[in-house]
């Protein structure tokens, strides 16, 4: 039988080590950032405010290889195409790797591809055959040189209608009807929390959402990254993919109201070949926005786009030289990938090993002690972790114990 002798010298290797792990986890050091391809515009974008700083443990969400404020592409790859948006990523819904992306975790005004939180949050809530009266109030704050849907005070309309509405023609009149039902007693507000529950849940912790539209409101942020993970949760959905893909959709008439036609938005639907359907955006402070998904030789790519310009291509046109550059891409190729909600909430630390790239470890109290523990404490912890195996075999057989871990 063998057994384990913990001499003074390994106890001193692990003691050293221990005290250098007091507090928080250390991560490798950044590598040099990568300048991201852009394309000048024909007229400089008017200036914008800062937008707050990315928590570090936040941006690491996907893999480090996403923690910059620059470019991120697999090894060996083809340049991304250069582009006005300011940030940007191509992911495989199907496998959730992350292709590239250019500060796919910086925070970005999302103008009205916030709707996609808007349907991922509330789709699963509400009936699409219940009908829904017009209120007021829905329609008070929006300006009628906006996008909308076209309904009117009094009037009724199916839930299904209203996400035809709000998908099809950006409808901001729909956003707050919509936000309004689905926020119960609350209301509106209800509505704009359950959009905000949502973004925690699918862990895009970039985004905050101020208003059910995307009109601009404050502190409303987004980013790169988390409009993949949303666009992620709302195209697994059959009935979100029937009205993202439809082009022409009849809202029928009810007691007092008339009937009218809608068509889609302008989005890839048609000019991209295999595109399932995208959102467009656009506000002054956001600029041009775009969510587009699209399918190729079984491959489900999508393409996230914030803070492009009108000119030379428009968010369209650098959507697809985007999804162009995915689809080449070889299978398997990535920087990262697209989170669960069910993986583990925390990012694992990065243990740098030199001259070798990073990669995450699973975290253990063994690699991280927790904050403020003193010398003394430290030496009575890894005595206590050297001998847990010695004293689990003098007590197995004790009734009432357990020593695998549980409570």
């Amino acid at each position: 039988m063998t057994t384990s002798r913990v001499t003074a010298a390994t106890l001193s290797v692990i003691l050293s080590s221990a005290v250098v792990g007091v507090g928080p986890p250390t991560r490798a050091a950044a590598a040099p950032q990568l300048r991201c391809p852009a394309v000048k515009a024909p007229e400089p974008p008017p200036a914008l405010p800062s937008p707050p700083p990315v928590d570090p443990a936040a941006a690491a969400v996907g893999g480090p290889a996403l923690a910059t404020a620059g470019l991120a592409i697999p090894p060996g790859a083809p340049m991304a195409p250069a582009v006005t948006a300011t940030s940007w990523l191509v992911a495989d819904l199907n496998s959730g790797e992350v292709l590239g992306g250019c500060g796919p975790h910086e925070h970005r005004t999302p103008a009205s591809v916030q709707k996609l939180l808007l349907a991922a949050a509330l789709m699963p809530r509400l009936d699409p055959t219940q009908m829904v009266e017009v209120s007021r109030a829905d329609l008070r704050d929006l300006d009628p040189a906006s996008s909308l849907m076209g309904v009117s005070v009094g009037g009724r309309y199916s839930v299904e209608s209203l996400w035809l509405g709000l998908l099809l023609r950006s409808g901001n009149d729909a956003a707050n009807v919509l936000a309004r039902v689905g926020g119960g007693a609350d209301g509106r507000p209800g509505g704009v929390r359950a959009m905000n529950d949502e973004a925690h849940r699918l862990r895009a912790n970039q985004t905050h959402a101020a208003t059910p539209s995307g009109l601009d409101g404050p502190g409303q942020y987004t980013s790169a990254y988390d409009l993949a993970l949303i666009a992620r949760a709302t195209f697994a959905r059959e009935d979100f993919r029937r009205y993202i893909a439809t082009t022409v959709a009849q809202i029928p008439a009810q007691p007092g109201t008339p009937g009218f036609a809608i068509t889609h938005d302008t989005t890839l639907l048609g000019r991209y070949p295999g595109t399932l359907g995208g959102k467009t955006g656009f506000t002054d402070l956001a600029r041009q926005t775009y969510v587009g998904v699209a399918e190729r030789d079984g491959r489900r790519l999508a393409v996230t786009l914030l803070g492009a310009e009108t000119a030379p291509l428009g968010s369209l046109g650098e959507a697809s030289a985007l999804l162009n550059w995915g689809f080449a891409l070889r299978p398997g190729a990535s920087v990262g990938h697209l989170v669960a909600p069910e993986e583990k909430k925390y990012d694992r630390p990065v243990v740098p090993v030199k001259g070798e790239r990073s990669e995450p470890v699973e975290e253990s109290a063994s690699m991280v002690l927790p904050v403020g523990l003193g010398l003394g404490a430290v030496l009575i912890l890894v005595v206590l972790i050297l001998l847990a195996p010695f004293w689990r075999r003098g007590t197995r057989r004790g009734p009432g114990r357990s020593h695998d871990g549980k409570p």
